[in-house]
């Protein structure tokens, strides 16, 4: 099994998290996104991922891309420990919180977007982190909310033990305070990062603990 991804990018940060959590080993392929113009543009790499984003997943001769997609494939291909609940309702609630991350935050924050932003369009570095503040706290603010008012959250998002949610979490909080996010609004996630972050699947899957951190 083989990760190509960048440290510091969320969608791979999940990825991690999730082989970790599932005792899964890999080889871990550094695909650096700000070096030399983009390594994720290199013609060798757009044959791995036309789209030119990380994370991708090798396995048996066989690519996934999209972080999402490779969480829910290594939830089948190792169902234990599982990372969804048995309960239909349940497993809907724990993919609604990933997807406030990867569709209504992660999409609009990330590097290529912040690029153009900054780049072609122009904005001010005080702009662009304006920009990052404003919707990754609408997003905090919907998952602070779910987490607080409902009775499935635990010491995680859902439950006792991690789940799909908390891979798509702890990777954002960690860009919010890249960004330094006020993060005192969200107490209920701030709580489940601390959680999350006592587990070794988790603090291994760190940026900063990658062999191509700088």
């Amino acid at each position: 099994m083989i990760l190509y991804n960048y440290f510091r990018s969320s969608a791979s940060f999940r990825v991690r998290i999730a082989l970790n959590l599932k005792g899964l080993p890999y080889a871990y392929r550094a695909v650096h996104l700000s070096r030399h113009g983009g390594e994720q543009f290199t013609p060798e790499y757009r044959a791995l991922n036309p789209q030119a984003l990380v994370p991708v997943l090798e396995h048996e001769g066989r690519r996934f891309t999209q972080s999402l997609a490779i969480l829910e494939y290594l939830e089948e291909l190792e169902p234990s420990p599982p990372l969804l609940p048995r309960v239909s309702e349940e497993r809907a609630r724990v993919r609604a919180l990933c997807l406030v991350v990867a569709c209504e935050m992660h999409p609009l924050n990330n590097l290529r977007v912040l690029n153009y932003v900054t780049g072609t369009l122009g904005a001010s570095a005080e702009a662009k982190l304006a920009w990052y503040r404003h919707w990754t706290a609408l997003g905090l603010e919907t998952l602070e909310a779910e987490i607080a008012n409902s009775a499935h959250s635990g010491s995680f998002c859902h439950g006792e033990t991690p789940t799909l949610a908390d891979c798509c979490l702890i990777p954002q909080l960690f860009n919010a305070r890249r960004f330094d996010c006020d993060l005192s609004a969200y107490p209920r996630l701030v709580e489940i990062e601390k959680n999350c972050l006592a587990l070794p699947a988790f603090s291994a899957a760190l940026p900063e603990r990658q062999p191509d951190s700088e």
